[in-house]
């Protein structure tokens, strides 16, 4: 899988994908920063990526019209960093499981010290 990290997240995140074995850009890094989030979904669109972002509000209603798209991963809480890449590692871990996230959000929250995943369609019924 290919990994598209929104701005509103660490570029650490790059390194934790790499770990995993997969390819992940962060979109500072491809000289996408400040981009709208209209150009953001267009751009991980066209180069078949995974966005992850925490901008849940804004990306959920963008890709709710997307007919196809490679999938939206959504880190829930606004942690620090280390939080952050505890929380991707185990997204990466459940889509080891379960699979591309095609026409799918995989939603990443934290309660306590438990990791809460939550994986469902979008477009709804896609």
């Amino acid at each position: 899988m290919r990994f598209l990290i929104d701005e509103c997240l660490t570029v650490d995140l790059v390194a934790v994908a790499a770990q995993a074995g997969h390819a992940a850009h962060h979109v500072a890094h491809v000289g996408r920063a400040g981009w709208k989030d209209p150009q953001v979904l267009r751009y991980a669109r066209e180069g078949d990526f995974v966005l992850v972002t925490n901008n849940a509000a804004d990306f959920r209603r963008l890709y709710a019209v997307e007919p196809l798209h490679a999938g939206l991963m959504i880190i829930i809480p606004a942690v620090n960093k280390d939080v952050q890449r505890l929380l991707f590692k185990a997204a990466l871990d459940q889509l080891a499981v379960s699979g591309e996230p095609i026409n799918q959000v995989l939603e990443v929250d934290i309660d306590g010290e438990d990791v809460v995943l939550a994986l469902y369609d979008l477009p709804a019924g896609g």
